[in-house]
């Protein structure tokens, strides 16, 4: 027996937020990760492209020889199921994930936990496929595994070998992760790929499953919200503002949102958290815990900075119905549970903030200062995106829904409209192109008795313009708003950024409207500070009885 390893996870101090230490490597990150999550007995059958990982191994990580990878795997499986957690396994590349898979297969449907570590070539020749390389390892078992991934790089094997675990737990299986030999001793980053300390998951709400969020919550002294499209919808939008309001602290919408989880007309609504991590750090330093609530922690964009997403001195936590957002979030806590109800719970687990604290909490996140209208353009001048949305944001009613894909004028219709409504907005969530225009037509379908207005970029209208047709043919009353300016202009500004040249022409003056209007669809063509006045006074205030498709073209300057 081995009486060293018949021990149960112990979660150890989160150390990512410590210096890095020059010599540390991903294999010794990957030990910390294994001891932080109890899988200190690697069963397998050692290969060549193992070496790296298990020889001179630290006194506290056994290994359990198996001489056959089949019967690794099933020793293995009957130590998980006597132990109720999941165990390590380490195959050998090809030959060895081969052998086993009938067993992972037989753990799949024992619904089993394990960790499998593949071994494969050195990344700095596999192009070449050396003897040994396998193929698309991370994808050889089939379906068999719950989950499974080869790393981008190196220095999220770590991540990984937490995700895995956590794949592993929620969803009963077997979980791989292929990692080359290479790259256990390439060095260690420690803001690479993160995950949860400790999760919680459970389908019911009991005060003993939401004790440690609600006493890190009344813990903090500045405590902070980030919500996602996870609260968006009735039930989560009223117990986000529960929430918000008995700990008078500031709320920020998730970068990017892809729907809005508080309303942002209320006074501690803070605005949209940045998605560079400079920026992000700087935004919430003042907090020393913040809680994301049905997003994870947090959503980036490109990549400009190696450094954490949050300073030292800021815990985070994260409350979500989306495992896969948990176990991608480098936090303190997660707890996986259905949002509505765990909100309404966790208002009445936390102490109320009221005089002096919960003003200061509050004071931190007073409702962003939105920008005046701008001024009326003279009769030289051209229109800009603040001029559509300064009289939408007059015009429009209170529950329309807002569907956006212009990424030129994002920032600016986040900043002049604001969403005050449960599924009052609404984004593509992945970043492609196309959702705008055929999106805000399903939207209208599915619920005609609500206004909805796509707002969308003319670069982004050609992606599914096609979907004018279906709207015109099944009469779905919706606005299309084309922010028409002739060009990518995200695509401009990202190149000027990068003091580069751009490889794309402008593609000019494409007449969206006249395209509608060959697909059966109205449409009107807008040049003029007076013709939008007219346009929106016409059309907004009866949109939600509107049985036809409008395609508003508006160009801007």
């Amino acid at each position: 027996m081995i009486d060293e390893a018949q021990r149960p996870a112990v979660l150890a101090a989160d150390d990512r937020n410590q210096p890095v230490t020059p010599d540390r490597t991903v294999r010794e990150a990957a030990f910390d990760v294994m001891r932080r999550f109890g899988l200190t007995t690697i069963f397998g059958n050692p290969g060549s492209t193992e070496i790296p990982f298990l020889t001179g191994l630290p006194p506290d990580i056994h290994f359990v020889l198996g001489l056959h990878e089949g019967s690794v795997v099933g020793i293995a499986t009957g130590y998980a199921a006597a132990r109720g957690e999941p165990a390590l396994v380490n195959l050998h590349t090809a030959p060895g994930l081969g052998n086993a898979v009938n067993a992972i297969a037989n753990a799949r449907d024992m619904r089993v936990p394990l960790v499998i570590l593949v071994g494969q070539q050195d990344r700095r020749q596999l192009a070449y496929e050396p003897f040994l390389t396998g193929r698309s390892l991370e994808r050889m078992a089939g379906e068999y595994p719950v989950w499974s991934t080869l790393p981008v790089r190196a220095q999220d094997v770590p991540g990984a070998i937490a995700r895995a675990y956590n794949e592993a737990v929620a969803q009963r299986g077997p979980a791989l992760v292929v990692v080359p030999m290479g790259d256990w001793s390439e060095p260690a980053d420690e803001f690479a790929a993160g995950y949860p300390e400790r999760t919680v998951r459970t389908e019911t709400v009991a005060p003993s499953e939401l004790g440690d969020l609600a006493d890190m919550i009344d813990r903090a002294s500045s405590p902070a919200l980030v919500v996602g499209r996870g609260g968006d919808g009735e039930g989560g939008w009223e117990g986000v503002i529960a929430l918000a309001e008995r700990l008078g602290c500031p709320v920020w919408q998730e970068s990017f949102a892809r729907a809005a989880g508080f309303p942002q007309d209320h006074p501690q609504f803070a605005g949209h958290l940045p998605w560079r991590r400079c920026q992000m750090r700087d935004t919430l330093a003042p907090h020393d815990l913040v809680l994301a609530v049905g997003t994870n922690a947090f959503r980036l964009y490109l990549f400009d900075d190696p450094g954490p997403m949050v300073h030292e001195g800021t815990r985070v936590a994260v409350l979500t119905d989306d495992p896969g957002e948990a176990h991608r979030s480098p936090c303190a806590l997660a707890v996986v549970a259905p949002l509505a109800a765990v909100l309404v719970a966790l208002v009445e687990e936390v102490a109320e903030r009221t005089g002096a604290a919960g003003a200061a909490a509050g004071a931190a996140g007073s409702q962003p200062l939105r920008p005046p209208p701008p001024p009326v353009p003279g009769p030289d001048e051209s229109l800009t995106p603040g001029h559509v949305y300064a009289a939408l944001a007059q015009r429009m009613t209170h529950d329309t829904v807002i569907v956006e894909e212009t990424p030129s004028s994002q920032s600016e219709l986040y900043q002049r409209v604001p969403i005050t409504t449960p599924g009052g907005f609404l984004a593509c969530g992945n970043g492609g192109l196309g959702f705008g225009v055929a999106g805000s037509v399903g939207l209208r379908l599915g619920n005609p008795e609500r206004a909805v207005i796509g707002v969308v970029g003319d670069g982004s209208s050609m992606y599914a313009i096609q979907a004018l047709w279906s709207a015109a043919h099944y009469e779905v009353g919706v606005l299309l708003l084309v922010m028409a300016n002739g060009r990518y202009a995200v695509m401009d500004n990202l190149a000027r950024a990068a003091n580069a040249p751009a490889a794309w022409p402008a593609f000019g003056s494409i007449d969206i409207a006249g395209i509608a209007r060959c697909l059966g669809c109205p449409a009107i063509n807008v040049s003029t500070y007076e013709q939008l006045i007219e346009t929106f006074d016409e059309v907004l205030p009866q949109l939600a009885d509107r049985r036809e498709p409008l395609l508003v073209e508006i160009a801007l300057g």
